[in-house]
């Protein structure tokens, strides 16, 4: 296992972001791919060695989430002013709602030692491709929409309006995932062992490499 003695901090600056060390971890797909629940075992394995950068959003907490551990809550107005004030590094908007990457939410991660975990869409991801941020590409994929439109109505989060929406924007960005060079690796969740298992040889490949760098 990995120790964190084998990185570096990542600088974070007021305006910019300035890679010093290890790179962050950007794990982008549609939403019910399954992309949370990768990260949520890939946190279980190595508890002290990532930091999940909490995203901001203006929409409702659903039943279970709890402010400041799954979002943080805000207002549009809120969040409208802060971003033209320059504190977001990502911000996209979905069904009415605002979404973002706060630099300081990656802050928190870095103060804390930890190498920084964003779960984003694919439009933030073309905003971070922006920034000095470089970070390691990770698309999560669904078997197929059929399959995504099952887990998502399997949720049963979603009006009917809401779900057409919701797998019009994944086709959208499954044709963004799978052009070749927008991401470091494509992973198919078809499987979650398997999945989580490419994914960790992925990031170990990669952190292996940063380490002999170092020595």
């Amino acid at each position: 296992m990995l120790s964190l003695s084998c990185f570096r901090t990542i600088a974070v600056g007021a305006c910019n972001m300035l890679q010093k060390g290890p790179r962050p971890l950007v794990l982008c797909g549609p939403s019910g791919s399954g992309k949370s629940t990768l990260i949520k075992k890939l946190f279980e394995e190595f508890p002290d060695m990532f930091g999940f950068s909490i995203s901001h959003t203006t929409r409702a907490p659903r039943p279970g989430e709890e402010d400041g551990k799954h979002y943080y809550f805000t207002t549009k107005e809120k969040m409208r002013r802060q971003v033209e004030q320059g504190e977001f590094l990502e911000t996209a908007t979905f069904s009415g709602n605002m979404y973002g990457t706060s630099k300081q939410a990656v802050e928190n991660v870095v103060a804390a030692g930890k190498v920084c975990v964003l779960d984003i869409e694919v439009e933030g991801v073309k905003q971070v491709k922006q920034s000095s941020l470089e970070p390691l590409y990770v698309f999560i994929k669904p078997p197929s929409v059929d399959e995504l439109e099952k887990r998502l109505r399997d949720r049963n989060t979603e009006t009917e309006e809401s779900l057409k929406h919701r797998l019009s924007i994944a086709r959208t960005e499954m044709e963004y995932g799978l052009k070749p060079g927008n991401f470091d690796v494509l992973i198919e969740n078809d499987d979650l062992p398997k999945a989580y298992e490419k994914l960790r040889e992925f990031i170990l490949s990669n952190f292996k490499q940063l380490h002999k760098a170092e020595s």
